[in-house]
């Protein structure tokens, strides 16, 4: 393949990167437009966000397995049609379930699209590791700028256009990927193999069968999420072909790593979710302006990310910086439980979240790099498909228990604005607790300094 074409190709993956990314953001600020439309009561309102994070998480290791043994070329652009057809159906969405359904459809999209583009990328730029390196840090940059540019467009899109516009906004540009594909993506022949279907299945509908219970308080979900999780666990013993060997856990370092980017997700995105409502419901800010008040933490994230944290993980290794990033985080969400029903952005809102910004840029990617700095080079893949399902996981039980306690507290009053501010400052402080008690874990638990992770690849690339 021609140098130009490579580079050109690489514009398609980091592209599928961004949009898979800009589509756990897009939705934030759209979320009262289509409670109100829609009939989402305050707590069932968090499945327009949990059903994308529960089928991407669940399925992002059998996205993998599949990208192996189908091609990554053909599940790359199978993924896209599946985002595709979700899109349509979110976008169409006249009742709550429907539109539950079409992101779900998404999420299952996200989990194809994101380990084919790992494996085509690698295909096309392995053979030079300076031309890797660039195309690994281009194609990292694509997730923060997916991050970003969701929080703003979806203020914009909701404000000027409608809520549906959020969805059909991927319909286009999932059909010139689509288009683009065949000229620009190299053919990946497949292999011989398994599909551990049941492993799959069997882990995501229990996640799902969880959150529910614990947002529903319905024993009977419950035991059968448990179920089902069970059941996965014993197909991973059982199966010639796991989509997670249990083995793997014995890696030095990797439970409480996964455990640290647990407890990141499951305070990061409940402290964003209602950040979200606190500004459009309490403080009364349309979809553009909150849009815009989210700009500034979402900006130094990418500017942390990429520019700050790298360099601080080279010197200090990974352990300090997951300490300290989580009780940072944690000070920030500290900070936003003090919003008032009277306050203001800049007085409530901004100094918090920027605080907040900065913990989850220290943690998240030393977290990702211990996690995946003690794995052989040939479970490397795996290690790193499973940080990134634990930490999509973690944000789908931290948003349901968080949703339960707001809702306990108040958060289900819609128009009273003291209620709704106690129910949210509630879900702020269980969110602290938990990025206090990731620190704790992480620093009593993690034996390895972190500076192994020197040896690995540019952090940034990640």
């Amino acid at each position: 393949m021609s140098q130009s074409r490579r580079w050109w190709a690489l514009v398609v993956l980091a592209a599928a990167q961004f949009m898979v990314i800009m589509d756990t953001s897009i939705i934030g600020v759209a979320l009262p437009d289509m409670q109100q439309d829609l009939g989402f009561s305050q707590g069932g309102l968090q499945w327009v966000f949990n059903a994308y994070v529960v089928a991407f998480g669940g399925l992002l290791l059998l996205g993998g397995r599949l990208s192996d043994l189908f091609g990554a070329r053909k599940i790359f652009s199978t993924g896209w049609a599946i985002l595709i057809a979700g899109s349509v159906v979110a976008a169409a969405a006249n009742s709550a379930w429907l539109e539950i359904l079409g992101r779900g459809i998404q999420g299952v999209g996200g989990a194809l699209i994101a380990p084919a583009a790992m494996t085509l990328l690698m295909m096309l730029f392995s053979h030079d590791p300076r031309e890797l390196g660039r195309a690994m840090s281009l194609y990292g940059a694509a997730a923060p700028a997916g991050g970003t540019a969701g929080v703003f467009l979806g203020g914009v899109i909701t404000e000027y256009l409608s809520w549906p516009w959020v969805f059909i906004v991927y319909i286009p540009i999932g059909l010139a990927t689509l288009l683009a594909v065949p000229s620009l993506l190299p053919a990946t022949p497949g292999r011989r193999g398994s599909v551990d279907v049941v492993g799959g299945l069997s882990a995501t509908a229990g996640i799902a069968l969880v959150v529910y219970a614990i947002v529903d308080l319905n024993w009977i979900a419950a035991a059968g999420g448990a179920a089902l999780l069970a059941l996965f666990l014993i197909v991973q013993r059982t199966v010639k072909a796991p989509l997670m060997p249990l083995s793997i856990w014995r890696t030095p370092g990797l439970a409480v790593s996964n455990l640290a980017m647990t407890l990141l997700g499951a305070a990061w995105i409940p402290m964003w979710y209602f950040l979200n409502l606190y500004l459009q419901q309490v403080l009364g800010y349309g979809a553009f302006p909150s849009g815009a008040a989210l700009l500034p933490m979402t900006i130094a994230i990418m500017i942390f990310m990429i520019g700050i944290t790298a360099r601080l993980l080279g010197r200090f290794g990974a352990k300090p910086l997951i300490v300290l990033g989580l009780l940072v985080l944690a000070a920030g969400v500290v900070g936003l439980s003090f919003a008032r029903p009277d306050g203001s952005f800049v007085a409530d809102v901004l100094p918090a979240s920027l605080i907040a910004a900065v913990g989850m840029s220290l943690a998240y990617i030393p977290a990702m790099m211990s996690a995946m700095s003690g794995a052989r080079p040939e479970d490397a893949g795996l290690a790193s498909g499973i940080v990134n399902t634990t930490y999509n996981v973690g944000s789908a039980l931290g948003l349901a228990v968080m949703t339960a306690v707001a809702t306990s507290r108040g958060a289900a009053d819609l128009g009273n604005l003291t209620r709704l501010t106690d129910g949210f400052q509630a879900a702020f402080v269980g969110a602290a607790v938990v990025a206090a008690a990731g620190a704790v874990l992480s620093l009593v638990f993690m034996r390895t300094p972190g500076r192994a992770v020197q040896d690995q690849p540019d952090p940034a690339r990640v």
